[in-house]
């Protein structure tokens, strides 16, 4: 968590979370793709880095909400915007405007998160159908985190 902030609570697990961390690489990296490494239309180039960006933005949100119902919500939503973005960068290279390198790279990362995302999907599914979702933040400690003070 430190990489990013050094405040800790509750609310900010998700930093921990690796699937969040490889979202910010992703959108990253298609920062550099729209804005750095090539030359497209700015609609295209903004509407891409906001898909990219919706998906750690969604992560994000959806752990601070603590309803597993609307955290998979959220979810689900950072899914779409992966879909949204893959299909943008694919619309790039099929129009020639990124080299099938940089699209690799994307394609490898993007690949990665979304199964991350996946695999995080369905484990908060268990947790929904089987009821051991933790529905508030406790004033207990976190397993491996100190209690905060106010």
């Amino acid at each position: 968590m430190g990489k990013y902030s050094t405040f800790r609570n509750k609310n900010r697990g998700y930093m921990k979370l690796n699937v969040w961390e490889k979202a910010v690489d992703l959108f990253k990296l298609v920062y550099r793709i729209a804005f750095i490494d090539t030359k497209i239309d700015f609609k295209l180039r903004s509407q891409i880095v906001d898909s990219a960006q919706s998906v750690s933005a969604n992560i994000a949100e959806g752990y601070s909400r603590r309803s597993i119902h609307e955290y998979l919500q959220h979810l689900y939503i950072a899914l779409g915007s992966l879909s949204e973005t893959l299909t943008r960068v694919i619309g790039l290279r099929e129009t020639e405007q990124i080299a099938e390198i940089k699209f690799q790279e994307f394609d490898k990362l993007h690949y990665e998160v979304e199964n991350m995302l996946l695999r995080l999907v369905e484990s908060l599914e268990t947790k929904r159908d089987s009821g051991t979702w933790i529905t508030r933040i406790s004033d207990g400690q976190l397993p491996g985190n100190p209690k905060e003070k106010p």
